[in-house]
């Protein structure tokens, strides 16, 4: 109708922008509470008023606590990457090029929060078992892209046991980044992942 504008797909709703908005606030306050007081000080109640929600709110995005620091909103994103990836491009390539931007990003918009969720996955035990729920949903997610792109089923063994893989692998990686300190470049070591997966386990060359 004239006089009216039209709707941008692209452009999240007004009730989507608050519930993002919302999200943000909740972790936010996580991470806060977390960094100075420890995870076992970032309950619910607590989260909830420093993040000027009620506790019910924050139940309600995150039914699992430990999801606030393992869950975003990068998973759909990821997947859009990893299908805009090259058609000719190997798979391994396509899973390194798409998670190692991921990670960088993180570190460089987010470092003091991506770092205190390596401690925290290997510090805490139910933030490290949590992960490995949340890397299967992200690799379900993944491996129907993947399937696409080789013209396979999702649910196909190998299709699934190559995501898993790849994913376990990448996140092994960042344990081992966190068990270290945090001193190591971890971008290097996603690359050395991705790598071994290719080439496979040999021996370390001698001078």
């Amino acid at each position: 109708m004239r006089g009216m504008a039209a709707a941008d797909p692209a452009r999240p709703s007004l009730r989507e922008r608050k519930k993002a908005k919302t999200r943000a606030a909740i972790r936010k306050a996580t991470y806060r509470i977390a960094a100075e007081h420890g995870w076992e000080a970032a309950t619910t109640e607590r989260i909830a008023e420093a993040a000027e929600v009620s506790p019910s709110t924050v139940v309600r995005y995150f039914p699992v606590r430990e999801d606030i620091l393992l869950t975003d909103e990068d998973d759909e994103l990821l997947e859009a990457r990893l299908r805009a990836r090259p058609a000719a491009e190997e798979p391994l390539e396509s899973l390194r090029a798409v998670v190692v931007e991921a990670v960088r990003t993180a570190l460089a918009e987010e470092p003091e929060e991506t770092r205190l969720r390596a401690r925290l996955m290997v510090e805490i035990p139910a933030v490290r078992a949590r992960l490995g729920e949340t890397t299967a949903t992200t690799g379900r997610r993944l491996a129907r892209a993947l399937a696409d792109r080789t013209g396979r089923g999702a649910d196909d063994l190998e299709v699934r046991i190559f995501t898993a893989a790849a994913l376990g692998a990448l996140r092994e990686a960042t344990v081992l980044w966190a068990e270290h300190g945090r001193t190591e470049d971890l971008l290097v070591l996603l690359n050395r992942t991705v790598d071994t997966l290719k080439t496979g386990l040999t021996p370390p060359a001698h001078p």
